[in-house]
């Protein structure tokens, strides 16, 4: 089933390439969307795809890149906009 997340990511995950790692994260599972740092120092995600492919990504989301140290990941599902691509706004 075709879902769409919004995700946030708190922690040490700003500096430590974790957009980065999550396009590629994403262009692996064929998910789309977008990733941006906030001010407040955590990443903002929003995914779509496959139920499957984003269980596995938020699984990836909980770890991130080797630098990174995720203290929190909460996710809300939303109202599909079908992006094209994945990219770091």
């Amino acid at each position: 089933m075709f879902k769409h997340y919004n995700i946030s990511v708190k922690g040490k995950v700003q500096g430590v390439w974790y957009r980065k790692s999550t396009l590629e994260k994403a262009l692996e599972l064929n998910i789309k969307g977008t990733v941006k740092n906030q001010s407040d120092g955590s990443v903002y995600i929003e995914a779509e795809g496959d139920e499957n492919q984003l269980k596995t990504f938020l699984e990836w989301c909980a770890i991130g890149p080797k630098f990174a140290e995720v203290l929190d990941v909460s996710v809300k599902e939303d109202t599909p906009l079908f992006y094209e691509y994945f990219e770091i706004l």
